[in-house]
């Protein structure tokens, strides 16, 4: 399985895991309010990978929305508690592709020489730390539908994640993978973009929803569930498409 736009992207000198080495979860905000489930999913296939979890219950934000709408100096105040927080642990893993980025991003753009930036080295998206670290491709899953795979613009261009999940969704039993046309177009929420620029992001977000029920498929996964707040409410009010279901790939891997 291909994507068919898979470009260059940017190519990581990923880490060994070694095993029982401990790994701190990064549940960001909307998803510890929002999509709970996902953060569930995470630890279930983490642990049935024997892996050693802690939560540090410290954690916060990891200052995105602040750095994307430009307050910086408070987006900096953010960064620097997460640095205080996860110091300790080699391994950070994200069920969000933007929060990852974020931290192995954007951090060093924040304070190139700081705790910081050299700590958002060692934050990993799930579906790359499964596929590009640990090896593991195959969990044993089962889905009997069309799936549509939307990767968020954080996760394709910042951390160049495109063939991580598409080597994960091969080897879900029954699915068949259906591709969104022009799939490398952003979703337009943006974040506060959504709020700051409504009609343009609404109109975005109509065209990715659209182009998603062209794929003819039966339910959307996504790396991103931040995504999922803009264009999944674009599709729940539209009747043509409200009834497919959206979840997040390690829902899918999970069961």
């Amino acid at each position: 399985m291909t994507d068919p736009v898979l470009r260059s992207y940017p190519c990581w000198d990923y880490p060994s895991y070694h095993a029982g080495e401990t790994v701190a979860l990064f549940i960001p905000c909307f998803i510890d309010q929002f999509f709970p489930t996902v953060g569930i999913a995470t630890v279930k296939l983490l642990e049935g990978e024997k892996i050693p979890l802690e939560f540090p219950p410290e954690q916060t934000c990891c200052g995105q929305a602040a750095f994307n709408s430009g307050y910086w100096v408070e987006a900096k105040k953010v960064m620097e508690h997460f640095a205080h927080v996860f110091r300790s642990y080699r391994w950070i893993v994200t069920p969000s592709t933007s929060c990852a980025a974020m931290c192995r991003i954007f951090f060093e753009q924040l304070d190139p020489d700081s705790e910081a930036a050299k700590l958002g080295k060692r934050v990993f998206e799930i579906s790359e730390f499964l596929v590009n670290i640990l090896g593991k491709t195959d969990f044993s899953s089962e889905c009997n539908k069309k799936v549509a795979l939307h990767i968020g613009c954080h996760g394709r261009r910042e951390l160049g994640i495109v063939d991580p999940p598409l080597r994960l969704l091969e080897n879900i039993r029954g699915l068949v993978y259906t591709p969104i046309p022009d799939m490398e177009e952003c979703c337009g929420f943006g974040g506060t973009f959504s709020v700051k620029m409504a009609g343009t992001s609404i109109a975005m977000g109509k065209r990715k929803a659209a182009n998603i029920l062209a794929s003819g498929c039966e339910l959307v996964t996504t790396l991103d569930m931040s995504c999922v707040m803009h264009f999944g409410g674009v599709m729940q009010r539209d009747p043509s498409m409200k009834n497919i279901p959206i979840v997040h790939l390690v829902e899918l891997l999970a069961g």
